[in-house]
């Protein structure tokens, strides 16, 4: 899966990357060449007291080293920007695939998991990248290439590294072993962490008003702790690889320090000179360190791995909303909306949450959904922006069904008002100009006058540029519900969809708005849900809904004769003194 997703999206920065092997290579090339030229200063230039030659010598190594330094940070450029890049492909790539996903795919991964994934997991992708471009082609050329060295210069000490470099490759292997499984453990709890922090922040109000600061501290400690007590056993195991490397790495200096030196000043088969074993040891060090290189790689890979599995999941998941091979943008009927035997099931559930719903709504009537808790009526909304997907049957808007229509242009033809509107952080224009970019300041103040809004928005600091803070805490549910409405206006919609989008205004305000509503928008169709009878009396159709079924549909009146279900509704909320 790693390879995967490296190959398909390192694609682009094919040619930087060979530039950083390039590179790469002239620099390690260079690191082996160095003790070469120390060994030849030594062994030529300090012991026969030839002044000139170490001059000669060392302005050589002074020019290998600048050109080593060099070609290290120009790779280094490269790699970072490769990676870099990748890492902002994929968050993209990823951005774009969940902007096509239905609630159906969000609840599935959960939203905090959705963001690990966009940023902390693309992340581990991204160094693994950098650290690779850096180290994964470095430490094996440094290592096979210290090994061609120094078995050359000195082929009776090479037993050395045939002992130390097995032992090294043990305790690597070994350790990261034990880190795969905690990798993954490391990211579920990140996800868990991240999913009780925002479930925290979100319901904040309930915490308290429920008085569980306590019991929600603990489990957020439970949660805290988890990855605590993960992240503390990598961090033992990090612990344990280095000083264990370098313990490798101390005995086998030791031991070649007492082998080779009893070979100094020797002559015959297997003498060392002084130059020599210094170059041995720097190619020992360059040996070992190219292998603890590549072992800090491999403890990468697998967390890498893990993190590219998570990603790829979110990529291969094909969104349930699937366009059409041949979408359709016109709408022949603009205006009109109609079911057609609509059944929906959620997955998992065991009976449909709407069955056999069929109606329509001409051009410029109000259609009016009423039912208990539980009925169905948001789910009904909800089909028809195509948020969901229907199991059965057809939705149409426009004449167009909802599932060949073109996305875009599907929802230019709606202004939906949810049942819990959300405001993003910025100021009034900018949330009100997401109905339509181009609206102008007077339209805006249109809206607001429309939505009786712009009373309190004329009295908060800025007018239209007053900030609004994310998710629009910084007002109460009214003036949002009245803003969101406001921004549907805006929209200049052919139908206007209202999810319940009057529940949180007083009687007064709900019955101002209404009035203002209805006339402005005469030619629009509107489909409302509502919970308060008053508000929908004088709609041109009526749908009662009961346990996701259509029991009744007609006006106010009608209704009253024929729907047992819709007297028991006006009665509990009117009276009696309703049918007088």
């Amino acid at each position: 899966m790693l390879v995967s997703l490296l190959r398909t999206h390192l694609r682009p920065y094919r040619i930087p990357l060979a530039g950083v092997l390039v590179l790469q290579l002239v620099q390690v090339m260079a690191s082996l060449y160095l003790p070469n030229l120390n060994a030849n200063i030594i062994d030529t230039g300090v012991a026969l007291g030839d002044t000139g030659y170490i001059w000669r010598t060392g302005a050589l190594m002074l020019g290998v080293s600048v050109l080593q330094g060099v070609c290290t940070v120009a790779a280094t450029w490269l790699a970072a920007r490769s990676a870099l890049g990748m890492g902002r492909d994929l968050r993209a790539l990823i951005f774009r695939r969940v902007g096509d996903f239905s609630e159906r795919e969000v609840s599935v991964f959960g939203a905090g998991s959705l963001i690990t994934r966009t940023t902390n997991d693309v992340q581990q992708i991204q160094m693994l990248v950098l650290t690779g471009c850096t180290m994964l082609v470095t430490a094996p050329l440094l290592a096979v290439g210290g090994v061609v060295m120094a078995v050359t210069r000195a082929p009776s000490l090479s037993w050395l590294i045939a002992v130390a470099v097995p032992v090294l490759i043990v305790v690597v292997g070994l350790t990261v072993r034990r880190m795969v499984p905690l990798f993954r453990a490391f990211q579920e709890r990140l996800d868990s962490i991240n999913r009780v922090l925002r479930e925290q922040l979100t319901g904040i109000r309930v915490v308290r008003a429920f008085v569980r600061e306590e019991a929600e501290t603990e489990r957020f400690d439970a949660a805290n702790w988890d990855i605590s007590r993960v992240g503390e056993k990598v961090g033992q195991l990090f612990i344990f690889l280095f000083p264990a490397a370098m313990l490798v790495l101390d005995i086998t200096m030791v031991g070649v320090i007492w082998f080779g030196g009893h070979r100094v000043g020797q002559t015959g088969p297997g003498h060392v000179d002084v130059g020599t074993l210094v170059a041995f040891m720097t190619y020992l060090m360059q040996i070992l360190v190219g292998i603890v290189m590549a072992s800090f790689m491999t403890m990468m890979i697998p967390r890498a791995a893990v993190c590219a599995e998570r990603i790829s999941e979110v990529l291969a998941t094909d969104p349930s909303l699937a366009v059409d091979a041949d979408p359709v943008s016109d709408f022949p009927r603009p205006g009109e909306v109609e079911m057609r035997h609509v059944r929906m099931t959620y997955p998992g559930a065991e009976e449909p949450a709407l069955d056999g719903i069929s109606f329509t709504a001409r051009p410029g009537q109000t259609v009016a959904v009423v039912g208990s808790t539980g009925s169905g009526k948001t789910t009904l909304i909800n089909l028809i922006p195509r948020l969901l997907e229907v199991s059965g049957g057809a939705v149409l808007v426009g004449g167009v069904d909802v599932r060949r229509a073109e996305p875009e242009a599907l929802w230019s033809q709606l202004g939906l008002v949810p049942q819990k509107p959300f405001l993003f952080a910025g100021t009034v224009a900018s949330n009100l100009r997401l109905g339509r970019e181009e609206a102008t300041d007077a339209e805006l103040w249109q809206a607001l006058e429309l939505a009786q809004a712009r009373d309190f928005v004329t009295e908060m600091d800025g007018g239209l540029e007053a900030p609004i803070a994310q998710g629009g805490t910084n007002v109460s549910g009214g003036q949002r519900q009245r803003l969101a409405i406001a921004r549907a206006l805006v929209r200049r919609p052919a139908v206007l969809v209202f999810d319940d989008s009057f529940s949180a205004l007083d009687v007064a305000t709900d019955a101002r708005l209404r009035a203002a509503l209805w006339p402005a928008t005469e030619g629009i169709t509107k489909i409302v849900v509502a919970q308060r009878v008053s508000t929908i009396t004088g709609a041109d159709l009526i749908l009662v809904l009961d346990e996701g079924r259509l029991t009744a549909a007609g006006t106010h009146e009608e209704l009253l004769e024929a729907s047992r279900t819709y007297r028991e509704i006006v009665i509990s909320q009117l009276g009696s003194e309703a049918f007088v």
